[in-house]
């Protein structure tokens, strides 16, 4: 047994269904996949049909599970009521909500635009926002109870980074509403938690992160005391706990999956001081060449 195996029974998610923000790829769909095996129904939502279709088929295809895949550009509230709606009419009700998309670039803060700045904002922070707002309304008003949502933040959410400004400030948000729920809406059956991930490499979202050879210039995996990255299992199995009606008793709590990163030196990109202006500029020129491609 090691930390790349499945943890819990085959049936630990049974009749439960689970909607995903960004489950069509990276670590979204690393837990879509596991919650599917799990005996789950699971929504996956994007801005980007054709791909969730095609990842709908997959998971189908290898899991046996069902999956709805929904159009959804989550900072956009009629979008969110939409995705609601259409989750509600295939399934009649959803237990789990699992905010999982993001949106992430490094950059000197003073380098970025304030539509930038807003991008991420109204990703991570608004578009959370939009979507615990729409379910926690249908639930209350339907008198469902025995909901869970489930919110993937990040270390620097309390510690703070340099050069990823705009996404500590969301993800702060998003940990700070995470908790004040708890308790707020603990009356009507709900909790809420959070999953802190460390390093947990997806071709995506480290392609835009670090481009070209930064991935071996500024090895993360470097920073972590256990002197590796983490293992996709690893958090989907965490997530497939907190979702479970085994973690009943779990309320208003962050859990840190890191591998001791975030101890051993706050502010996941606060290395990046040592890159030089010159080098900042071919990073915004890769950038820029990469959108346009």
């Amino acid at each position: 047994m090691n930390y790349s195996e499945k943890m819990l029974r085959d049936d630990a998610l049974k009749g439960k269904t689970i909607v995903v923000t960004g489950g069509g790829s990276g670590l979204g769909k690393s837990m879509t996949t596991y919650f599917l095996e799990l005996g789950a129904n699971v929504v996956i939502t994007s801005r980007n049909i054709d791909k969730l279709n095609i990842v709908k088929e997959e998971l189908e295809s290898q899991t046996g599970g069902k999956v709805l895949a929904v159009q959804c550009d989550v900072r956009h509230y009629d979008q969110v009521e939409a995705m609601v709606k259409a989750s509600v009419d295939a399934f009649g009700t959803v237990d789990v909500l699992l905010n999982n998309a993001a949106g992430n670039f490094i950059s000197p803060t003073e380098r970025l635009s304030a539509n930038a700045f807003d991008t991420i904002i109204d990703i991570v922070l608004k578009g959370t926002k939009n979507c615990t707002l729409a379910f926690g309304k249908h639930w209350i008003e339907n008198k469902e109870t025995d909901k869970n949502v489930l919110n993937i933040v990040t270390t620097y959410a309390w510690t703070g980074s340099a050069y990823v400004v705009p996404s500590a400030t969301a993800k702060a948000g998003v940990l700070a509403m995470t908790r004040s729920l708890a308790v707020e809406w603990a009356k009507y059956g709900m909790r809420f938690n959070a999953i802190a991930p460390g390093p947990f490499p997806t071709k995506g979202a480290w392609d835009r992160l670090l481009p070209g050879d930064l991935k071996e210039k500024f090895d993360l995996a470097k920073k972590v005391p256990l002197k590796r990255v983490g293992d996709h299992q690893e958090l989907a199995n965490l997530a497939a706990y907190l979702v479970s009606d085994f973690s009943a008793y779990l309320n208003g709590e962050v859990i840190t999956i890191d591998g001791g990163e975030w101890l051993k030196g706050a502010g996941q990109m606060n290395l990046l001081e040592e890159v030089p202006q010159e080098m900042w500029d071919m990073l915004e020129a890769m950038i820029r060449a990469k959108k346009q491609g």
